[in-house]
């Protein structure tokens, strides 16, 4: 899983392997770090959500070996 902004900093990393069964929705990946990590609960209704390099939707279940990526809005110039 790859993680950017306010996840990076909560993580304190950039990637994380993380074990869930197939079938688990990108969702509850998001759901499983809030709940390490409740400052990123403003986040929640905020976060796009990508498997292999493509953007999906929250319910969209994961296959083994796919690679999740949490996007929070970011800002910058």
């Amino acid at each position: 899983m790859k993680l950017f902004a306010a996840y990076q900093e909560a993580c304190g990393v950039s990637e994380l392997v993380l074990d869930f069964p197939p079938g688990t929705t990108v969702a509850a990946v998001c759901d499983r770090l809030i709940n390490q990590h409740p400052e990123l609960d403003q986040w929640r209704n905020l976060t796009r959500f990508g498997i292999n390099f493509q953007f999906v939707q929250p319910d969209t279940p994961m296959e083994n070996g796919d690679e999740v990526v949490l996007i929070p809005p970011v800002s910058g110039g």
